[in-house]
Formats: structure tokens, C-alpha cells, sequence
């Protein structure tokens, strides 16, 4: 059995954890770490080869080789007599499997199981790394935490998070994303989480997932995967969440505006840089001063104040850990660029609920500025994304922008919802990011807002990047 640590794996768990048949190689071998980058690995490791959309791991074992690697961990279907050959000459281990994906997978599991850690996982369609960043905020005041790099909470992220164990460890707090049924399952299974949480439920993945109604489904299989002594936080404010309480078999905690959260907010008041709220816990009650824009920021606020108080942080400690929170990178950050233009930048993805929000929060902060918004497709919506675009382009119109600049595929049906509820069709500009980087040159005055956003494949951080160039270097953020 390893160590708590990602250092040494010797061959037999990794063979216990997998399943898989030694082809190669010494039964007493012993491993330095297990790596699925060929970039980056380092004498005396095991390479598992992934397969990935663009790159095979397997093309890639010659390499490794070269630098000393002491294994391979390989796909049943990718070994042949010539690797055979060269690996057993080499004197290095080969493990093969059925899949390596499912390999990794199942050496995280093994090697959360056989750690003193505690985990929660927390998913949801909107917000999931802003909360997971405040839980680990909040839990770092007592606890050492584990938390993934960026934004890793998928079947590869998530493991290789977890063989980042090390000895002093107490809690991990990992975000699970999905594409379609049985990821969050499978997401789960891997990292028995301890306690497990539900931001909210949207129309996001509709490619993938057919309806809300199947999102929800998607998102309640986390549930399936925690002990009957863990806990589910839930997200009291989402009817679609709410729903998923009845499925619940260990203990419940919730968290809302309403009356019936234990973890509950009020007298919420917004400004241009952050959110004032009243949070009521069991413990007491605390002002807390959000530090970031967005009243839907105060949910995430919540959630980390709930996970707090069920490890029986000091009320305290929340509060000072909510109020000195960070913003994440291209998640509703606001740059304020020399000539008083302010930027908000949230490019790192975009679904309906978000875009809403952001739109809503640009207006909101604005203070009777001018608004633009610069608006990039939402992908991965099926079916439903031209009539989908159309209700953002509305909601544009209805919040009062000046100005609305759209591109993308989808660009055509926002400018269609935007004018079917009332914005004038000369404050509508589409084009490629380029053209809409020219005309923003040519109007953009002092005092104005300008919202930036759009699904990740849209790469619509380009044009914050562009933008602040433009403006000079001096920029500070909110």
C-alpha cells in the first residue's frame, strides 16, 4: 500500500488498483510517481498514456524512455511484440489495461481510499470554481487543503488532482464537471466525497444532456455516491436542486435567502466592486462585505459559509476569509483601465444562467454609465441555442445597454432577440472579434462599462487582452 503522498507506487497496487497484467518487467518494481505528461515527467516515474482529442499518449513512449522513466501503463489494444521488446530490453515495467482512462481513474480512488483525507466534491451548472475557490478560502483558516489547479474537475482533472495527496493533507475540495449522464457518477465513485454540494441547476451541456430535466438527473448522481454518514449541502434559492433533496439518504444542510436555509443571507446590497449581505448561521450572524461584483455571488458566499460551519469553523473565520477573497481569473473581474473605462472580464465560459447574470451585474454596477456588452457564443447547447441566444439578446434589451456587440455562429439570433425587445438595431454590432476590436477604438469614452463573455471555444479573452493593450499596462483590478 502507498504512502499518502503521489512519491512512491510500488508495482503491486498499481496492479491491484487497475486490474491490470504485467507484460514487462520486475514484480519488486517500484515507482517515483505516475505521469501522463510526456513533457513534464521525471526519472523513475510511470507514464500513463492517455488518450486525448488531439494527442495519443502512446506515440509518445519512445520518448519517455529516453528520460529515464522506470513504467508504462498502456491500453491492452495499443501493445504490440515490437514495444514488448524494446521496454522488456530496457528493463522497464508494462502494465496494460483495458483502458487507461479508467486506469487513472481507479488509481486516485485507490489512493484516496488509502489516505487519512477528507474530500468534498461540489458541482452545479454556474459558479462551481468561484465556490470551490471560497470553500478552500474558508477551509485553508483550519485546515491543509488540496485544491486543483485551474480548472481540473473532469475524468482526467479530478484524478490527477488526487495523486497529488500528500502526507499533510487533511481536506481535498474538488469541482466535478460534466458533458453527459454518468461523468458525475463516475467523478464520484473515484473521489468518495465526504460531503457533497449543488451550486444551482441551469440550461448548460444541453448538447449533451437533452433538457433541464436531464441536467438535473446528471447533477443528483453525486448524490448516489455519498456514505450514508457524509452530507449534501443544497442550494435552498433552485427549485431544480430542491427537487434532488428527496433522494438524499445522509444528512442535509441548506443554504439560500429563504427562510427555510439554515445557512441564509439578507439585506443584500451590491456595488460597483462587491456585495454587503447579512449571514445567518448557527452560530450567530455576521455583516459580510463581498469583495467581488455580482449579486449571485452571495450564493457561492453562502455555500463556503455552509461547508464552514459544517467543519465547525469559527464564524470569525468565515467572515474574515469571505471578505479577503480574490476573484478568479476571468471569472466577472473588473480592470479598471486608465481614462475611467472599466472592463469586465468573465470569459472563462458562458451558459444562459451566467450570461444573464453578467449582463445583469454590468447593469447593475455601471451606475448609469454606459454599458456595452461584447458577447460570444454559448456552445454546447443543441438544439435549443438559436432560441436560447435569442432570449440573451432579449434580456440585453430589456436590461437597457447602450451598446450590444455579438459574434459567433449565434450572433444573427441575439441580434434578432435584442430588437425584438425594443433595442434599436444601430446599437448592434456583429462581426469577428477583430472588427468589433476596431469599432469599441472608436467609441469608447470615459465612464464606460464593458462586459466581455462567451463560451471558452470562443476565446473571447483575446479581446480583453487586446482591450487593455489598447489602454496601457497601468490597469489595476477591483
Amino acid at each position: 500500500m502507498p504512502s499518502n503522498s503521489n512519491i512512491s507506487w510500488p508495482l503491486s497496487d498499481i496492479l491491484q488498483a487497475t486490474g491490470g497484467k504485467l507484460l514487462t518487467g520486475k514484480p519488486s518494481t517500484g515507482f517515483a510517481g505516475i505521469s501522463t505528461d510526456s513533457r513534464q515527467i521525471a526519472p523513475g516515474e510511470c507514464f500513463l498514456c492517455l488518450k486525448g482529442d488531439t494527442h495519443d499518449g502512446h506515440t509518445f513512449i519512445s520518448t519517455v524512455v529516453q528520460r529515464g522513466i522506470q513504467g508504462v501503463i498502456a491500453d491492452n489494444a495499443a501493445v504490440d511484440q515490437n514495444l514488448l521488446a524494446r521496454l522488456d530490453q530496457d528493463g522497464i515495467a508494462c502494465i496494460a489495461v483495458e483502458d487507461t482512462l479508467t486506469a487513472l481513474g481507479d488509481l486516485a480512488a485507490f489512493l484516496r481510499q488509502c489516505s487519512g483525507l477528507s474530500v468534498m466534491a461540489l458541482t452545479g451548472s454556474n459558479g462551481k470554481t468561484t465556490t470551490r475557490t471560497m470553500i478552500t478560502h474558508v477551509l485553508d483558516r483550519r485546515f491543509k487543503v488540496l485544491s486543483p489547479f485551474g480548472n481540473f474537475n473532469n475524468l482526467v482533472g479530478v484524478p490527477l488532482t488526487l495523486l497529488r495527496i500528500e502526507p499533510e493533507h487533511e481536506w481535498a475540495v474538488l469541482e466535478l464537471g460534466m458533458n453527459s449522464p454518468g461523468e458525475i457518477r463516475r467523478l464520484g465513485e473515484i473521489c468518495s466525497a465526504d460531503i457533497g454540494l449543488i451550486t444551482n441547476i441551469g440550461p448548460a451541456h444541453l448538447e449533451g444532456l437533452g433538457s433541464l430535466e436531464g441536467i438535473m438527473e446528471a447533477k443528483g448522481e453525486i448524490i448516489e455516491t455519498i456514505s450514508a454518514n457524509g452530507t449534501m449541502i443544497f442550494n435552498a434559492d433552485d427549485p431544480l436542486v430542491m427537487r434532488l433533496t428527496k433522494r438524499t439518504h445522509c444528512q442535509t444542510v441548506l443554504f439560500g435567502q429563504t427562510p427555510a436555509a439554515t445557512i441564509r443571507a439578507s439585506s443584500l446590497k451590491p456595488d460597483p466592486h462587491g456585495v454587503s449581505f447579512r449571514l445567518h448561521v448557527p452560530q450567530g450572524e455576521r455583516q459580510i462585505r463581498l469583495p467581488i461584483p455580482g449579486i449571485f455571488n452571495v450564493s457561492n458566499a453562502l455555500a463556503a459559509a455552509a461547508m464552514g460551519t459544517c467543519l465547525q469553523i469559527a464564524l470569525d473565520d468565515i467572515q474574515a476569509a469571505l471578505e479577503s477573497f480574490t476573484p478568479v481569473t476571468a471569472r466577472l473581474n473588473v480592470l479598471e483601465l486608465p481614462g475611467d473605462v472599466h472592463l469586465i472580464d468573465d470569459t472563462y465560459n458562458a451558459n444562459p444562467a451566467s450570461v444573464n447574470a453578467a449582463i445583469s451585474t454590468l447593469k447593475g454596477i455601471s451606475g448609469g454609465k454606459r454599458s456595452i456588452a461584447v458577447l460570444g457564443d454559448m456552445l454546447e447547447l443543441g438544439q435549443a441555442a438559436a432560441g436560447l441566444h435569442r432570449e440573451i439578446g432579449c434580456k440585453a434589451a430589456k436590461s437597457g445597454l447602450d451598446k450590444l456587440f455579438v459574434t459567433g455562429k449565434f450572433a444573427g439570433d441575439v441580434e434578432q432577440g435584442a430588437r425584438e425587445c425594443g433595442m434599436a438595431a444601430k446599437n448592434i454590432i456583429y462581426g469577428s472579434k477583430e472588427e468589433i476590436f476596431k469599432h469599441l477604438e472608436q467609441i469608447v469614452t470615459p465612464g464606460d462599462w464593458i462586459l466581455v463573455k462567451g463560451s471558452r471555444g470562443m476565446r473571447m479573452e483575446t479581446l480583453v487582452q487586446a482591450l487593455k493593450q489598447k489602454q496601457g499596462v497601468g490597469e489595476k483590478t477591483s
